[in-house]
């Protein structure tokens, strides 16, 4: 497993050998460009983050899409991922981004692999909340996600998409990234 990460372009490249539709790259483009914008954000303000890391975090976050579209994108991502040889900085990525994360006791119920599913570090929860903004491929309010979210999660992952959308602000305040 190589820590190198993929070009852009391969990220995309991956994207489509894996069979991912054309509205999956395209949501995956648009969370990876507002990712970019908010760790740029973060850069600015004097926070040290992995720019690139987010970049194709990003673009690669839905790679499970390719396999099925329901919460379990996620682990089948992280093992589409771990097949490539993808850096373990980014298998995380695309197995934390689900929701606000996924708590141990959710995840058993779901019977995925004892893991920790809540995103750790920076560009985890970047990657994470960048993809709660997005949907299709435009940029929606955190509050219209949650929103929708809350009809079908349980009250544990809504509190955790806001306490991250809390720390986005903290990080990044009146970003226009945000807006």
């Amino acid at each position: 497993m190589s820590e190198e990460l993929p070009s852009r372009e391969h990220a995309l490249q991956i994207l489509r050998q894996s069979g991912c539709s054309r509205n999956i790259i395209k949501h995956s483009q648009a969370v990876s460009e507002l990712a970019t914008e908010i760790a740029k954000a973060c850069i600015e303000r004097g926070i040290d983050v992995n720019v690139e890391l987010v970049e194709i975090g990003a673009l690669l976050h839905d790679i499970g899409r390719s396999k099925t579209h329901s919460v379990h994108h996620a682990i089948v991502g992280a093992e589409i991922a771990e097949s490539l040889g993808l850096p373990k900085r980014v298998i995380s990525i695309i197995k934390r981004h689900v929701g606000g994360g996924i708590g141990a006791k959710e995840a058993e119920r779901l019977g995925w692999p004892k893991d920790i599913y809540i995103p750790q570090t920076l560009e985890e929860k970047i990657v994470s909340y960048a993809d709660k903004l997005i949907e299709g491929a435009r940029r929606v309010p955190i509050e219209r996600t949650i929103k929708k979210f809350s009809e079908k999660l349980s009250p544990p992952v809504i509190a955790r998409m806001w306490k991250l959308h809390e720390e986005m602000l903290g990080l990044v305040g009146d970003c226009r990234c945000l807006q």
